[in-house]
């Protein structure tokens, strides 16, 4: 058991910082009603507890007790017993430690409430326990912690797009989206019409975003009706970034709630219309702060190209992390500006890996697979460790593709969920990044998921042979 369990106090620096944090935010709010404590699963859907305003200082310093097989849950909150992490083990409880800085107001619920992103760690005798290798935060932070053995820092920024859709609908039914103004179906790229009539919510939105501390930049309409992107600003702290991406999506949801809509992260939520992406931009930081991507003397155009190259080496074997549902397939197909093949270029929005225009300082690679509904702490484990695979090996990419990469004879990603799983489950890539045991997993959980939607009948097949 945990000393922190059986009544003993973590360290004194973990004291401190309860007092630091817990007493800058009530005297900032007030003390909350109540505090969500939010702990991010396997598929990034929200688990966690509601605790009590007047106990938020045990948060800190007891922990939050919670089975450490909530990572073995599949994305309907099912266990998937063949993961062998549930009643097998004892179904015991891993202990939960706050997020630093992430303890932050919820302005969008009925009452005062606070929330705070804790992280899992398994019992063994210390005060606050050993990273638990299942959490796919504690995965990032061991792949970042290789980088900082090397001197190097990634520099992060997250893009996220969405659609608004109404509320109200029959579970299964094809969603509807909010059509702005016109009320017709139609595509509008980056509009500023569609902007203003979506103002208050989304002038609510970034309201939210400020007095949560989320580095929110610029506000897009996207390619499709009722589709908008959130662009978060570049940090040199790849965990934050990644919890800035996670808690922006639960702050977009939210905000739309308070309006009487739907925000929907879905990959591909209408087949004649645009999918929602993440797109994951990446530099990295010598420890004298210069990024190494611009060194001069050929070194920084030759770190990006064995950066690039690591990420093409190790993308089908990572895909099933880009692209984790089913429904996420459908929205890798040509001419929709999400990638179809394993391919790179400059300035080039129909590749997998684009190196953006801009000035030297902010020279970096643009990861454009990942759907928007795809766990951010996972995608940035993958894209990094296939950047360090790059690095370390000298990987060098083919040729950067101009012009359609879609008309170009590139290796193809996996076209479908089951040859992912498939080839995530054999990778010696990915047993090297997360883990032996995550790989299966992680492997078991997917192909679980997708034997699910095998046993569906579409309405499709019934119309056309019953």
């Amino acid at each position: 058991m945990p000393a922190s369990v059986s009544g003993r106090r973590p360290d004194d620096a973990a004291t401190a910082q309860v007092e630091d944090e817990v007493a800058a935010h009530i005297a900032a709010f007030g003390e909350p009603e109540v505090v969500e404590v939010l702990l991010p699963d396997t598929s990034a859907v929200l688990r966690g507890k509601w605790i009590p305003g007047h106990s938020i200082r045990k948060i800190w310093k007891d922990g939050v007790p919670i089975p450490l097989s909530i990572f073995g849950l599949d994305v309907w909150g099912c266990e998937v017993e063949a993961t062998e992490i549930h009643l097998e083990t004892g179904d015991k409880d891993g202990l939960c430690w706050p997020v630093p800085g992430t303890l932050r107001p919820v302005p969008w619920a009925p009452r005062p409430t606070a929330q705070v992103l804790i992280t899992m760690h398994e019992p063994d005798g210390s005060a606050r326990g050993a990273p638990w290798k299942l959490d796919p935060r504690q995965q990032l932070a061991a792949i970042v912690d290789r980088f900082t053995a090397r001197g190097l820092a990634p520099c992060v920024a997250f893009e996220l797009e969405f659609y608004l859709l109404k509320p109200g609908q029959d579970p299964g039914a094809p969603p509807e989206p909010v059509f702005p103004v016109s009320g017709q179906a139609r595509q509008n790229m980056y509009s500023m019409s569609d902007l203003d009539a979506f103002a208050p919510l989304l002038h609510d939105m970034r309201a939210a975003c400020a007095l949560q501390g989320l580095p929110a930049d610029t506000v897009i309409s996207e390619a499709a009706p009722g589709q908008f992107e959130v662009n978060l600003y570049h940090r040199v702290d790849a965990l934050g970034a990644a919890d800035d991406a996670l808690l922006l999506r639960r702050l977009i949801d939210g905000v739309a709630r308070r309006h009487g809509l739907r925000a929907s992260f879905m990959a591909k939520p209408l087949v004649d219309f645009a999918g929602n992406g993440m797109h994951v931009h990446v530099s990295l930081m010598e420890a004298g702060g210069g990024n190494l991507f611009t060194r001069a003397d050929e070194v920084g155009e030759r770190a990006l190209r064995h950066a690039a190259g690591g990420l093409l080496a190790t993308m089908a074997d990572a895909t099933l992390i880009f692209v984790p549902s089913y429904n996420g397939y459908r929205r890798l197909v040509p001419g929709s500006y999400a990638p179809v093949s394993i391919s790179w270029g400059y300035d080039n929005r129909s590749v997998a890996v684009r190196v953006p225009n801009g000035p030297p300082a902010a020279r970096r690679l643009e990861h454009r697979i990942a759907g928007a509904e795809a766990h951010p702490h996972l995608v940035l484990a993958a894209i990094l460790a296939g950047m360090l695979e790059g690095l370390e090996a000298q990987i060098e990419p083919p040729p950067p593709l101009s012009g359609n990469a879609y008309e170009h004879d590139a290796p193809r990603l996996s076209p479908s969920m089951a040859e992912a799983v498939a080839r995530f489950g054999a990778s010696p890539f990915i047993a090297r990044a997360f883990g032996e045991d995550y790989r299966r997993i992680y492997a078991v959980m997917k192909r679980e998921e997708l034997a699910a939607f095998s046993r569906v009948i579409l309405p499709l097949e019934y119309e056309t042979y019953l």
